[in-house]
This record gives C-alpha cells, sequence and structure tokens, in this order.
C-alpha cells in the first residue's frame, strides 16, 4: 500500500512555475503545469546541476535556467540532442493538496 505525504497546497505553486519542498525526507522540486498537473523531480539539472525549479516550465516540461537544456517533467529524461536524466517521483493532487509517495522519498534519502 503506498503512503502518500501532504506536501504543500496545489495554490502555493503557481500555474507554469515549481517549488522546492523540504520533506523530512529531503528536498524536491514540485512542478505545476498550465493544466494543473504536479510533477516531482530532483532539482539539479544532469548537466551542470542547475536549480530546475528555477527554470521555465512549457507544457510538460521544464529549461533548466543555466544552459536551456530541456527536461521531461514526467520521464525525467533530457530532451533534443543532450542526454541524461532527472530522478522523478510519484506526485498527486488530492482535494487541492499535493502529495507525494513516501517510499520514494525515503528511498531519495538513502541514496
Amino acid at each position: 500500500m503506498t503512503e502518500w505525504i501532504d506536501i504543500a497546497a496545489l495554490d502555493d505553486v503557481p500555474v507554469r512555475g515549481a517549488r522546492v519542498v523540504k520533506t523530512r525526507a529531503g528536498c524536491v522540486a514540485v512542478f505545476r503545469t498550465a493544466a494543473d498537473e504536479v510533477f516531482a523531480l530532483d532539482n539539479a539539472c544532469p548537466h551542470k546541476q542547475g536549480p530546475l525549479a528555477e527554470g521555465i516550465v512549457h507544457g510538460s516540461a521544464v529549461t533548466c535556467p543555466l544552459h536551456n537544456w530541456v527536461i521531461s517533467l514526467e520521464t525525467g529524461l533530457v530532451q533534443g540532442n543532450d542526454a541524461g536524466q532527472v530522478a522523478t517521483y510519484p506526485a498527486r493532487v488530492e482535494a487541492g493538496r499535493i502529495l507525494l509517495d513516501v517510499a520514494f522519498l525515503q528511498a531519495r534519502s538513502a541514496a
């Protein structure tokens, strides 16, 4: 059975924006698309560790603010000619609250 942790209100994350959320298991970048979809990823671009939460969200991707690498919010895979991947975490919205999968957060903090 999946255990979920309530990390924030959906309205705490701007549309087409992101926030870094500190949990007991570590920090995660939480992104919100124009369609109110929510995704959770590590906050570091695989290229030069750019802060993805400060990037531009477009469609279901984010563009790193340092060197314009485009990362899929759904898979964490780098798009285009660049290569790499960012860890993703299961996230969902329930009753206007953003929830993250506790097991994935704990696995991240143990790594």
